[in-house]
């Protein structure tokens, strides 16, 4: 019997949430297993939390714990997701890595991803 290899879907800012809600919704009507890692990017869990329930999505699995959203330096918000994506795709060992734009959350997404072998990315853009 084969089993479905599991999705990771990435994203730490608010248009990221709302543009990758369609394609989390096409995972759950497939069944595909995934799971959601939350960067903190836009670090405001309040307004966030509106997205997820307008938008009917699950709580993610992981949130980085506003790792990104401390400081205004791209580059300490670019390396303390990278460090806490690693750590979860080491863990999770997801098939594939999912992201959507051009943000500090999705270039520390693929570096780690990318640097793992097995795994797969892509590219969502709208």
């Amino acid at each position: 019997m084969k089993t479905k290899k599991q999705v990771c879907v990435i994203f730490g800012t608010r248009p990221e949430i709302i543009k990758m809600a369609p394609v989390i919704r096409r995972l759950e009507q497939t069944k595909a297993p995934y799971f959601v890692i939350h960067t903190g990017q836009h670090f405001s869990y309040e307004m966030d939390k509106v997205f997820f329930k307008v938008l009917k999505l699950p709580t993610p699995k992981y949130r980085l714990n506003r790792a990104a959203g401390e400081t205004g330096d791209h580059g300490v918000q670019t390396a303390r997701m990278l460090s806490g994506i690693e750590g979860i795709l080491l863990r999770e060992k997801p098939a594939t890595v999912l992201v959507q734009g051009d943000t500090n959350s999705v270039v520390a997404g693929v570096i780690a991803a990318s640097k793992i072998p097995g795994i797969q990315c892509g590219h969502v853009e709208a």
